[in-house]
């Protein structure tokens, strides 16, 4: 895992044309939005309703990870119900907890508001599905992101890469020429970090809830609080075009 001092490399205002940042592939949960003590909370509350024990340790380890394999360590875990009726009812209750009160994660949405200010164009890519998804988007400008990569929407969800495979690809529809080596994938998760780093994006990880290895192929950043979209181009100079 190596460390970066971004802010050290803040310098021009004006990106280079042919070198520098494309394009920026978001992580939802954990990133963007503080969900997880939804998620915990509505898994804790399912596991105790069928007689079952969950705790934080236990939660930790569903952190980024697809929907399908969530439920089923939760059916592991005594809930007596099928794979589709516990995603259902998790994103159901995560739903409720977003419309109640959003959290945004330190910084996402001045770095989300930077990048639009600079044309750099913003996907995102969950393991959350479609409506969950939705429901963020809309709490955020119109036109923050260009689409939307969602748990549903891929066979093989996190760590997989073909989550970010699948957003690379399209964002190229939309981006002439555009270069991996020139995106950035922002994770929280280890599920996340492998999966954008399985695909060949250069990945920031900003750990929130669950800790990360000491060693992987990502750089970590403390926070996005402060950063801007000049520190994400300086990323790629120096590190995205060795990723």
């Amino acid at each position: 895992m190596s460390a970066f001092s971004p802010h050290a490399l803040r310098g021009t205002n004006a990106f280079d044309a042919h070198a520098g940042l494309q394009a920026v592939l978001w992580d939802m949960d954990g990133t963007i939005v503080d969900t997880e003590p939804y998620w915990i909370a509505a898994e804790k509350d399912l596991v105790r309703r069928h007689g079952g024990q969950w705790n934080d340790e236990d939660a930790f380890e569903l952190v980024g990870q697809a929907l399908p394999t969530s439920a089923a360590m939760l059916r592991d875990a005594g809930v007596d119900l099928g794979i589709r009726e516990i995603i259902d009812e998790l994103t159901a209750s995560v739903m409720g907890g977003l419309r109640a009160d959003t959290v945004f994660r330190p910084g996402a949405r001045e770095l989300l508001a930077d990048l639009r200010e600079h044309g750099v164009p913003c996907a995102l890519v969950t393991m959350s599905e479609e409506p969950l998804a939705r429901l963020v988007a809309e709490a955020l400008p119109e036109g923050t992101f260009r689409f939307l990569v969602t748990g549903d929407m891929v066979t093989a969800g996190k760590p997989d890469p073909e989550p970010y495979h699948l957003a690379f690809d399209t964002m190229a529809t939309q981006v002439r020429g555009l270069q991996r080596h020139r995106v950035v994938a922002l994770e929280d998760s280890v599920p996340g970090v492998c999966s954008a780093v399985a695909s060949g994006t250069p990945t920031i990880a900003v750990p929130h809830v669950a800790s990360l290895p000491a060693d992987g192929g990502w750089t970590v950043w403390p926070t996005l609080e402060g950063m801007g979209a000049a520190d994400l181009d300086a990323f790629v100079a120096t590190s995205g075009a060795t990723a």
